[in-house]
């Protein structure tokens, strides 16, 4: 057994999940290391930004060798087209994108503005006349549930069925848990349970369809046909998993930092137009998703004076990518008006994620109205209480106190 844990090892470990930076910069002597499972763990942005684009890097865990493939982490994953290879996952994104956004809807985003406002509004609103919320439970986790609920067309009142079978289905992606016994039990009965009540309602949404995105993947197959019922069900699965959790941690995160830094977060309560260049900063300062843990090696690939050997796992990195001082000036200062800001808060290449334009425009909104509306706010306790996963990092709770609530 080895003595002592690597650097990535350390990065796991939930007792570093309040501060993983100094691990980050650790990990980044080296860009390319290998773990004792053979893992090729790639840290620094120029190498990510790179393999994230190299075709020879597969998303679908088949393709690793047999010394390391472990069918038991692939149907982990929340599924759908990110574990898929050209070209059949341009083709199922394509389906999926035709119904989102741009090129053939582009107005549907900037078209909720009004009522995504609605929603924010009357979730502060609710906080009355109490001094101390929950940011999580009382508005970063409800606002975006809320919010793909309506755009997929899921009854919101089914959030407390669902919520159980996310919360398994987020566990398993963790590289810790790969080989756990019970955790791959419990996560097989979630993905069957989930399944079974996505087939449910797409069937409903083929008898009755509606102006959502579930209705338009079942009703109009456009130019590529119509998805598989597999493709179908991958899709919605990925679609109301990624729709949410990833923007939660976004809006906590945000807000974690805006009460790190009170200077910001007074100019954003004055200067709306602040929250563009604040959104896209913290997406690289403190990004929802830390890193890639499963990608496979098609061929071997040389990078950075390392080999990656055909058929490796590799995860990249992509938070300590996103402070490396080779590409971002003082990378770990908190700039809303950085410029040239790459970041890798979004993954990138064919992969990049598919919500984006949708995950911007609520985060924008909610920490404009939240840095508004709340007067004098302040963090109860820091560092608050972390989420477990190392790859969806975000605060399981944030409590913040306040003298009152502005209209």
């Amino acid at each position: 057994m080895r003595q002592t844990a690597s650097v990535y090892d350390q990065v796991l470990d939930y007792s570093n999940r309040p501060n993983p930076y100094p691990l980050y910069a650790e990990l980044r002597r080296i860009p390319v290391s290998r773990e004792e499972d053979g893992t090729c763990v790639v840290s620094t942005y120029q190498e990510i930004a790179a393999l994230l684009h190299d075709p020879r890097i597969s998303s679908d865990l088949r393709n690793l060798s047999e010394e390391y493939y472990r069918p038991a982490v692939s149907p982990g994953e929340p599924g759908g087209f990110i574990r898929y290879d050209p070209p059949h996952h341009d083709r199922v994104r394509r389906q999926a994108m035709r119904h989102f956004g741009p090129p053939h809807d582009p107005g549907r985003i900037d078209s909720m503005r009004p009522w995504l406002a609605e929603v924010v509004t009357a979730l502060i609103d609710r906080f009355g006349d109490r001094n101390r919320v929950d940011i999580v439970d009382d508005f970063a986790y409800p606002f975006p549930v809320t919010v793909i609920c309506r755009l997929l067309g899921v009854p919101r009142e089914d959030e407390p069925r669902f919520r159980g079978w996310v919360d398994v289905l987020v566990e398993a992606i963790d590289p810790r848990r790969a080989q756990d016994a019970e955790q791959l039990r419990k996560r097989d009965q979630a993905l069957a349970e989930f399944g079974q009540y996505l087939a449910e309602l797409v069937e409903a949404h083929r008898r009755q369809p509606g102006d959502d995105l579930l209705s338009g993947l079942v009703a109009d197959p456009g130019p590529d046909g119509s998805m598989s019922q597999g493709e179908l069900l991958g899709a919605a699965r990925l679609l109301l998993i990624a729709g949410h959790e990833t923007t939660v941690n976004l809006i906590t995160n945000g807000m974690l930092t805006l009460l790190r830094h009170p200077g910001v977060l007074e100019r954003l309560r004055h200067e709306p137009d602040l929250v563009i260049g604040t959104v896209e900063e913290l997406l690289r300062y403190e990004p929802p998703v830390h890193l890639i843990p499963w990608r496979a090696a098609l061929d071997d690939i040389d990078i950075a004076g390392t080999t990656i050997p055909k058929g490796s796992p590799v995860a990249l990195v992509l938070a300590a990518g996103n402070r490396d001082p080779r590409r971002f000036q003082d990378p770990d200062r908190f700039d809303p008006e950085r410029e040239d800001n790459a970041h890798l808060g979004f993954g990138g290449g064919i992969h990049l994620c598919f919500g984006a334009p949708l995950a911007r425009t609520e985060a924008q909104i909610a920490l404009t109205e939240i840095a508004r509306r709340l007067e004098n706010p302040r963090l109860v306790e820091d560092p608050p209480q972390y989420r477990e996963s190392p790859v969806l990092r975000g605060p399981r709770h944030l409590l913040v106190e306040f003298e009152g609530v502005t209209a």
